[in-house]
């Protein structure tokens, strides 16, 4: 007796609208694998598929690549700037999004995407009247990819959004090889860590558009030594602006907030000195 054979496993993560949904059309993403598969058994009437080489140079990130840059055109597309936040867990990043929503978003649209392994708690903690916010739920996987994305942003309503904040797993690791389709990634570093982070994760500080600095507002009681800090920053990743902040008192939060309405008025970021001034 055969055996049945095992149903196609589901999707390991969940997308869980917490405000202002889409009522528009879902927006799909081709399949491109499955449809070379499709043709291939089409052109094979007796069941055989003709054996091709294939480049084994070809990146192991390749769908994700294809798919991230179908993410990209699609934010260009509707006129809007995604944003990429990465940190170790604890950096912030939540907090920072509170207040950037809270002064920032009503006067100019905002949407989120919020990614954690397991629980909705700063998906809600960002829900706004003026903001529409979607929670991606990992399960196990320590990053969000380019086809979470796609999915997530079915459950927002992009009209009008300048300004899309993907707020990414805590992990300094993983995010570093998967390009979402953002156009600015934003790598924190908080005072509340080493100065050397830098130093021990360079793939994603390398690849950091925007560094912000969080929780200078402690870093005195916590004997963190900014100077070093900022040198470190500045070997790993001198292509990158730097902002110093505090979004629990505000300190630095004007230079942030300047960055942003530059990036929604469609102009670059540009570089800035140590402190995070043009």
């Amino acid at each position: 007796m055969s055996t049945p054979a095992e149903p196609p496993a589901a999707d390991t993560f969940r997308i869980t609208p917490l405000s202002r949904a889409t009522t528009g059309a879902a927006r799909t993403l081709s399949a491109p694998l499955s449809a070379e598969i499709t043709a291939a058994l089409d052109a094979s009437p007796g069941g055989e598929v003709a054996v091709r080489s294939v480049d084994v140079r070809i990146p192991l990130l390749e769908k994700n690549d294809i798919l991230a840059e179908r993410n990209r055109g699609f934010f260009l597309g509707r006129g809007l700037v995604a944003l990429n936040l990465v940190s170790s867990p604890g950096a912030g990043k939540t907090t920072l999004l509170e207040r950037t929503l809270d002064e920032l978003g009503p006067r100019l649209r905002c949407a989120v995407l919020v990614g954690d392994l397991e629980t909705d708690n700063d998906g809600r903690r960002l829900r706004r009247p003026h903001a529409s916010v979607a929670q991606i739920t990992t399960g196990t996987t320590c990053h969000l990819d380019a086809s979470m994305v796609a999915r997530g942003v079915e459950a927002l309503d992009l009209e009008g959004v300048r300004l899309l904040f993907i707020e990414n797993v805590g992990n300094l690791v993983c995010p570093a090889s998967f390009d979402l389709g953002e156009q600015v990634r934003v790598v924190l570093l908080s005072t509340t860590e080493g100065e050397d982070k830098p130093l021990k994760y360079p793939p994603i500080f390398k690849s950091a558009h925007v560094v912000v600095l969080t929780k200078i507002d402690v870093a005195d009681a916590l004997g963190f030594d900014c100077a070093a800090a900022v040198a470190n920053i500045r070997r790993i990743a001198p292509q990158a602006r730097l902002i110093q902040l505090s979004a629990r008192t505000g300190e630095g939060f004007d230079e942030w907030r300047a960055l942003l309405e530059t990036l929604a008025a469609g102009r670059p970021a540009g570089a800035t000195d140590d402190r995070g001034g043009a």
